[in-house]
């Protein structure tokens, strides 16, 4: 079957990708009971699905769409041939992830592409400051900041597989206190603040905008430095990948080796009702809290109904997909190199653009993020033609066309960019909530992570409901947004102490606890 609203041109492939699962993997619903149900196909819905099943636990992923992965998707938007990421597409948190990390993937197809430079930062010069993988050659690019990125990130890059256990889980005494004490020190602080604290030439504070950017919060609000320096030791860390063929081979991967573990998933079934699932002792929702009332309100008491209602979703995405018929024609010829671009210019103009999104109105000199994975990956288009995939950040819900303010911004770093679209595709906030539910009004993280939800997502239960054997396993829990999986992750082994404590009742017991 073909998803709703996918043109017939696309047909083939999903009709490829679910080709790949054998007979009995992908199920039909039926009255059989399971020790848990898990809501969602996404990346943190296969983690806590995976993370039961290693346990022993017999599980089904119960999923709306026709086709697995959520915000792992990719499909033949443009043209024939030309394939793109419906949602996320540059992943260093996915490689990063300690969860994944302990996962055979790679036997099951997954295979990561790292471009030779992780990012370029394009300027109006006709230069472009780039985040190479070494940390003395991206000093190199920063002039008279060399020093000071070197000696901010060096404690980072070089310890981070410890970091990236500390950050990606919720908050707890850390395990290496030292070095969380320098990483709180810079990331609970507002990217302004380092940007004119750290740094004094404009390449290092526009290359340092662009990366707090992603936090899709202010640039003088906390914690926005945080996403910064996450995303700069990790680029050195362990590069800025992405998977060959699509982010689709890592749900492809994460499902084959649910089903090695017993696993089990449906497709094209739409929860409406928890009521509706089949016997189990346990629901993870792979949802936001919005779906969760809808789905599950009845069996929430009223104050914690309440709190979900409070919730604060955020700033929105508007994406554009393009087919060329070559690579884009830079002025700076080092992008080329670049798996990653930011187009925004000065860190003031980076700054004007988030907070104008932030408050309700659509930037027209929108902060543009951009990634050219057919420059590395030959499977994502015909031969000597390229896939481009941009989005820029607008209010939460709104209904601005921004495809003409982001070939603006691609136009005035790469001039002739226009004549070489061959097709293009747009995803408005509402088309990514359309694609996948939990993108509310388009935002991609899960909800605002500002300090008021960075650590108590979406309440102080974190995973955990009031209603026994219910749990939250979406990015609107720790460690929030982000292709990493360990949201499911901990959901799963909070759910499994309760499986073991409780391993006496009966099945489907959701009473208000």
């Amino acid at each position: 079957m073909v998803p709703a609203g996918l043109s017939i041109k696309k047909a083939n492939f999903f009709s490829r990708f679910l080709r790949g699962f054998s007979l009995g993997q992908v199920v039909i619903m039926s009255a059989e009971s399971y020790d848990a149900i898990v809501i969602g196909s996404g990346p943190n819905g296969l983690a806590a699905a995976i993370t039961l099943a290693q346990a022993g636990c017999s599980v089904l992923v119960c999923e709306a769409e026709e086709m697995i992965g959520g915000g792992t998707r990719s499909a033949e938007l443009t043209l024939p041939g030309f394939v793109h990421d419906i949602c996320s597409a540059v992943h260093p948190l996915a490689i990063a992830s300690p969860f994944f990390r302990s996962l055979p993937l790679s036997r099951y197809g997954l295979k990561w592409i790292c471009p030779p430079t992780p990012l370029a930062h394009p300027l109006e010069d006709g230069t472009a400051v780039c985040m190479e993988s070494a940390i003395a050659a991206t000093g190199a690019n920063l002039g008279v900041d060399g020093e000071n990125y070197q000696r901010l990130l060096k404690p980072f890059c070089s310890h981070w597989e410890a970091l990236a256990e500390e950050i990606l889980r919720p908050l707890r005494i850390p395990r290496h206190p030292m070095l969380m004490a320098r990483f709180g020190f810079y990331a609970l602080r507002s990217a302004r603040n380092i940007i004119l604290h750290q740094f004094t030439g404009g390449r290092a504070r526009a290359l340092w905008a662009g990366l707090a950017a992603h936090s899709m919060l202010p640039l003088d609000q906390a914690p926005s430095a945080a996403a910064g320096l996450a995303l700069a030791a990790s680029a050195h860390a362990v590069g800025w990948p992405f998977p060959q063929g699509g982010s689709q081979q890592i749900a492809a991967a994460l499902s084959s080796y649910l089903f090695t573990l017993g696993g089990k998933i449906t497709t094209g079934m739409r929860v409406t009702s928890v009521d509706d699932l089949p016997p189990s002792r346990a629901v993870l929702c792979g949802v936001t809290p919005r779906q969760l009332l809808r789905i599950a309100g009845h069996r929430l008491p009223a104050g914690y109904r309440r709190k979900l209602e409070k919730y604060r979703y955020g700033m929105a995405a508007f994406k554009v997909d393009y087919a060329l018929d070559g690579p884009i024609p830079w002025k700076a010829p080092r992008c080329l190199q670049a798996g990653t671009i930011h187009l925004g210019g000065t860190w003031e103009e980076i700054a004007a653009s988030e907070r104008s999104a932030w408050e309700g109105a659509p930037p027209t000199r929108p902060f543009v993020l951009l990634s050219q994975p057919s420059l590395f990956d030959p499977t994502r288009a015909p031969a000597g033609q390229h896939t481009v995939w941009a989005y820029c950040h607008v209010p939460n819900g709104s209904r601005q066309d921004m495809r003409e303010y982001i070939e603006r911004q691609i136009e005035r770093f790469a001039p002739g960019f226009r004549d070489r679209i061959l097709a293009h595709h747009v995803l408005s906030p509402e088309g990514l909530e359309s694609h996948n539910a939990n993108l509310v009004g388009g935002d991609i993280n899960g909800g605002v992570q500002d300090l008021r939800q960075f650590f108590t997502r979406p309440t102080w239960r974190l995973y955990a409901t009031p209603a026994r054997g219910l749990y939250l396993c979406s990015s609107s829990t720790p460690p929030g947004g982000g292709v990493h999986g360990m949201c499911g992750h901990f959901a799963a082994l909070s759910a499994l102490r309760h499986l073991a404590r409780d391993s006496g009742t009966p099945r489907n017991p959701m009473s208000v606890a």
